[in-house]
C-alpha cells in the first residue's frame, strides 16, 4: 500500500499525541491499528478485497488480489511507524471485544488545496449503509474537530469522490 507523502512535516504540531481511541455510539470503537492485529486484519481485508480495490486501488494500489499475510503485516508495521512519527494515522474499527474488524479510518496529510488533511474510511460489506457507517459520518468529523489540531479536514468519499480528489492539483498520492 502506498502511503501518504513521506515529507509530511508541519501538518501537526511536533508535540501532538494522537488520540488512542474513539468510542462510537454503536458500541464499536476506533483504535490505532498495530502489527499484532494481523490475524484479524488480513482475513477481513481479503474478504473485502474486490470492493476495497475499487475504492483504493487507483490511488494506493491496495489491496492487491494476491496480497500475502506477510505483505499485510509489513503494511501494519509501516502504519505503526508512521503513527509514531505523526506522519499519518490508521485507526481500525472494532467491535467492543475486538473480535471483529469492521473497517478502518485513515487520517493523512495532503498536498492538495482546500484542506489541512485528507480523511477516508471503509467498512466491511456487512456494515455498508448501516448504523456503523452513519456513526462514522457523524462522529469522526466531530472527533477531529474536538481532539485534533486540524483546520478543515477533507472527507474523501463524503465531501468528494476519490475520482474528484485525484483531479485536484497535487504531486503525491496518499
Amino acid at each position: 500500500m502506498t502511503g501518504p507523502a513521506q515529507d509530511a512535516g508541519g501538518w501537526l504540531p511536533e508535540d501532538f499525541e494522537a488520540p488512542a481511541r474513539l468510542d462510537l455510539s454503536t458500541g464499536d470503537h476506533l483504535r490505532q491499528i498495530r502489527a499484532a492485529d494481523i490475524d484479524i486484519d488480513y482475513p477481513t481485508v481479503m474478504a473485502n478485497q474486490p470492493r476495497l480495490w475499487a475504492i483504493f486501488g487507483d490511488v494506493w494500489g491496495w489491496p492487491p488480489a494476491d496480497m500475502t499475510r506477510e505483505e499485510d503485516l509489513s503494511d501494519l508495521e509501516r502504519h505503526a511507524e508512521e503513527m509514531q512519527r505523526n506522519e499519518s494515522f490508521n485507526y481500525a474499527v472494532f467491535d467492543a471485544a475486538e473480535t471483529t474488524l469492521k473497517g478502518c479510518v485513515y487520517v493523512d496529510p495532503t498536498d492538495r488545496p482546500g484542506a489541512a488533511a485528507d480523511v477516508s474510511w471503509w467498512v466491511t460489506e456487512e456494515e455498508l449503509g448501516g448504523p456503523l457507517e452513519e456513526a462514522l459520518r457523524r462522529e469522526v468529523p466531530r472527533w477531529l474537530r474536538e481532539q485534533w489540531p486540524l483546520e478543515a479536514p477533507r472527507f474523501i468519499g463524503v465531501d468528494l469522490s476519490w475520482h474528484d480528489w485525484q483531479q485536484l492539483p497535487g504531486e503525491t498520492a496518499l
